[in-house]
């Protein structure tokens, strides 16, 4: 099954560090966010992954070109009079990448509509490219196949900066709404499951995932909620990437499940 990730914004609230690189490579020890992320559902033998890139999209795919490089032992020969490399061992991950330019101001559904074609027609995962959980990914895509909508999404319980939700008794989103100060409510962390119909409910680049086409799937009855009460953070500003630097540090962090089996 295909991963969907959302790595194409300014990250504007940001700006020391995505002035010179897109947030999702902005770094959390000495590994970029979108490493994190992918490591993450790797974790649970999901290793292919569609990138959603846009403002300085090159930087991704230059840092994907030479991630085997980086991360195996090389033998460089040049006694014979050219270049010769031998690879003696290597360590990457069994991952296959399609990192996609979807434009520099295409909105987040847009962004999704265009890499349809590298979908295809079968059920996918999505996430944003500036948070981390470790909610297991096994279990969310059970709970979504057991319910047979459109689409699954994981809420957690924070001070709402996000988008917030109204969830009825039975987990179905009942609506979908921008942040209210005084919410107090589930609010989406990513980490959807999302079955191909979704792509007849976005029109195009202009069209922002978060409001016509999840407002439409709530009112339809076809959005469902994964309630989850472990650890997820979002990295919107420098005091974030501060909490999630010092986790890893700490050996804190609760969503490197992979280091527990190295």
């Amino acid at each position: 099954m295909k991963v969907v990730i959302l790595a194409g914004g300014y990250g504007t609230r940001i700006t020391e560090e995505s002035r010179f690189k897109p947030k999702p490579m902005v770094e959390i020890g000495d590994k970029p966010i979108l490493w994190h992320i992918m490591k993450e559902y790797s974790y649970y033998g999901f290793n292919e992954f569609i990138i959603c890139a846009g403002y300085k999209q090159h930087l991704i795919k230059e840092w994907f070109a030479d991630y085997f490089l980086h991360n195996s032992d090389i033998t460089f020969d040049f006694t014979q009079g050219k270049d010769s490399m031998k690879v003696h061992n290597q360590h990457c991950e069994p991952w296959k990448v399609t990192v996609v330019d979807t434009g520099l101001d295409t909105m987040t559904g847009g962004r999704i509509k265009r890499v349809q074609r590298y979908v295809g027609n079968e059920t996918f995962m999505m996430t944003y490219g500036d948070a981390v959980c470790d909610v297991n990914i096994k279990e969310l895509l059970a709970y979504h196949r057991s319910h047979g909508k459109i689409g699954t999404l994981t809420s957690v319980i924070l001070q709402p900066d996000k988008g917030a939700l109204d969830i009825g008794p039975n987990n179905a989103v009942k609506s979908f709404r921008e942040k209210n100060i005084a919410d107090g409510s589930s609010i989406n962390a990513g980490y959807m499951v999302l079955e191909p119909a979704i792509f007849d409910y976005i029109e195009g680049d202009h069209t922002i995932f978060e409001r016509d086409p999840m407002e439409r799937l709530a009112r339809e009855g076809e959005l469902m909620a994964y309630r989850y009460k472990g650890y997820w953070q979002c990295m919107d500003n420098s005091r974030e990437k501060k909490i999630l630097d010092d986790l890893v540090k700490q050996k804190r962090a609760e969503w490197m499940k992979w280091e527990d089996v190295q």
